[in-house]
């Protein structure tokens, strides 16, 4: 056991980051990382256990730190992303989320035994899904955009109201029991009122400020997190678990005020959520104990899970969106994706204390019932998502795909190797004038202005890992770069090089602004066009064993351009100075390569042939 905060701080922190690295690295689900890696330094080993540890802070610190990313997460919640699923998902986060309380109550008295009183608020609580795990998901599946956008919003908006659901049949089993008056219920419904308007006034007082300039910009992001944490525990205070409500009502309130700061706004909380998740991730499960684990595999909560998993959750689904517009695809997707996560394991464990005050026996087991579900569903779902997605042909998962902004004679040609090769590409320009060279050559292409906000909406970005700008500007170029850094990473982010001769005087550009530079520093747009006009041609050599990288580095011809490497593995890299990458067995490399001699010979004879009729004239 760690007897230094300090040591077991950093410990947390380490398994934390190190269990989100791990999992980008191996492609797993992070949360299943993080739980084992909680697990295994928690009840396991014995090395550390936070909520003993930290004592009066433990509970306050996850509770700030679930607002705050409930808050990041209703950011996200533009309603003009749901043009078009309005119905689907309305019904979901209301009938759906009834059906799934009132089945997952019945579940729990039928299944697990539990008492009708806590039955009810174990289902309540149960509702929720969050991005806390949904989140992570969605970004590591690459779902198509209308599964997505539901799993999203209803994670997001069902969160705070399974907690709500949960104190509604506490108040009301405590008002039967004779514990309170009738007074107590009112008074909590007018609470969770008066956290929706709060939220709302926050929402609307951070924007006002923002956009009227009166608070500078290195202070913006400080201030939003001290206003989520002040608008939940004004709420909070008021009454217990309203505070999410709260957090959630600012983060809508300011995603559809369209305020400019709003991008930046989010690329700051997803960081500092991605953080928290791993934290609070880790101190939870470190924070169970061996008997919490060994009532797991009680019969009765792995027949409570079966159920929840494969008959409450789909049923709920299926009968909710009847007669919309979702295929079956759709509805058996997101019937089957429901990942309990944070905000479940932390109102089940408040709950827990609260029923045993009151004498409720067997609310002694409902920290491993809710660990049951939570493990499962996480574990299930995790690893269920990505191949089930495929199945029922509801992901975008393939060859890593690039957008290409700027149509010209290069960025055309670009686009065409990789339909050869099979990697999704797509051109972008704001232009129909430069467009006809790309719809003329038959490729996939983009109307809008790629910096346009309305982009995230028009153009459905999964698909793509990369991003290259292309344009006659260098400015724009390194403009777009920079602005989409944070969305695709600064390893996949490119641009051309710096045209010294027509484009504009850049010479003394930090590299930290704008994306890597494409191939090298020497080749920008116009020289690549005018290899192409020159006869260039776009060449694909296969590695082998028998004609490996060496080999074919000393048989290219000396003005060749190594333009890209599409590994066996399907990864696509891209040359650049920095590069320091030696392609294997299977990887094939594209270049830009001069005319063969035979090309050259014909072009002569062309030639020729042009100054006979001049000679007979």
């Amino acid at each position: 056991m760690v007897h230094s905060l300090l040591l077991e701080f950093m410990i947390i922190g380490i398994l934390g980051v190190g269990s989100q690295w791990l999992s980008w690295r191996l492609r797993l689900p992070a949360i299943v990382v993080m739980s084992i890696a909680g697990l295994l330094a928690g009840p396991i080993f014995g090395i550390i256990n936070p909520e003993q540890d930290f004592g009066d802070l433990y509970r306050p610190f996850i509770s700030v730190a679930v607002a705050i990313i409930l808050f990041e997460g209703s950011l996200n919640l533009d309603f003009k992303e749901v043009r078009g699923l309005g119905k689907p998902v309305f019904r979901i986060v209301t009938w759906g989320a009834l059906i799934s309380w009132l089945l997952g109550s019945l579940t729990a008295h039928y299944v697990a035994g539990l008492s009708w009183a806590v039955s009810f608020i174990i289902g309540g609580i149960f509702i929720v899904t969050g991005p806390t795990v949904i989140l992570p998901l969605l970004r590591q599946s690459k779902l198509k955009p209308r599964p997505a956008k539901i799993l999203k919003w209803e994670g997001i908006i069902v969160d705070p109201f399974g907690a709500l659901l949960a104190v509604v049949a506490f108040e009301i089993i405590s008002f039967i029991s004779g514990v309170e008056q009738p007074t107590s219920l009112l008074f909590f419904l007018l609470a969770a009122i008066f956290a929706v308007i709060l939220g709302a006034i926050f929402g609307k007082g951070i924007g006002w400020v923002f956009e009227s300039g009166h608070i500078p910009e290195f202070l913006k992001s400080p201030v939003v997190v001290i206003a989520v944490i002040a608008c939940f525990t004004i709420a909070d205070e008021i009454a217990h678990e309203t505070g999410l409500l709260a957090v959630t009502a600012m983060g809508m309130t300011l995603a559809n005020m369209g305020i400019s700061s709003i991008r930046d706004m989010r690329h700051f909380k997803e960081n500092i959520s991605v953080l928290l998740i791993s934290t609070i991730f880790v101190m939870l499960t470190a924070s169970l104990t061996r008997d919490t684990l060994m009532d797991v595999f009680d019969p009765n909560i792995i027949g409570y899970v079966l159920l929840m998993l494969f008959i409450v959750r789909p049923l709920s689904i299926f009968l909710s969106t009847w007669r919309t517009d979702l295929t079956n695809a759709e509805k058996l997707l997101v019937g089957w994706i429901a990942p309990r996560g944070i905000v479940a394991l932390t109102v089940a464990s408040y709950f827990g204390s609260v029923l045993a005050e009151e004498g409720f026996p067997d609310a002694t087991i409902i920290t491993s019932l809710t660990f049951a579900l939570v493990f499962s569903t996480v574990c299930a779902h995790g690893f269920s998502i990505g191949w089930l997605a495929k199945k029922l042909k509801l992901s975008s998962e393939g060859n890593p795909g690039a957008i290409i902004v700027g149509s010209n004679q290069f960025s055309v040609t670009l686009a065409a190797i990789f339909k050869e090769l099979d990697i999704p590409a797509i051109i972008t320009d704001s232009s129909w004038s430069r467009l006809q060279k790309a719809r003329k050559a038959g490729a996939n292409f983009h109307h809008g202005e790629i910096l346009s906000e309305q982009t995230e909406y028009s153009l459905d970005m999964t698909p793509y890992d990369f991003l290259i700008s292309t344009t006659e500007s260098d400015s724009y170029n390194a403009l777009v770069s920079t602005t989409f850094v944070p969305t695709f990473g600064r390893n996949n982010v490119y641009r051309l090089s710096i045209q010294n001769r027509s484009g504009d005087n850049m010479d003394n550009i930090t590299r930290t602004i704008g994306g890597r530079v494409l191939f090298t520093e020497k080749m920008g747009l116009e020289d690549l066009i005018q290899k192409i006009n020159s006869g260039y041609v776009f060449r694909k050599t296969t590695i082998t064993a028998q004609y490996d990288y060496d080999q074919y580095l000393r048989d290219r011809d000396k003005y060749a351009i190594l333009l890209f490497i599409l590994k066996a593995s399907k990864r696509l890299e891209f040359y650049t100075e920095e590069m320091n990458i030696k392609p294997e067995s299977g990887d094939v490399v594209v270049s830009l390569t001069p005319p063969s001699k035979e090309f050259n010979k014909i072009q002569k004879k062309l030639l020729e042939q042009r100054k006979e009729p001049n000679k007979n004239n």
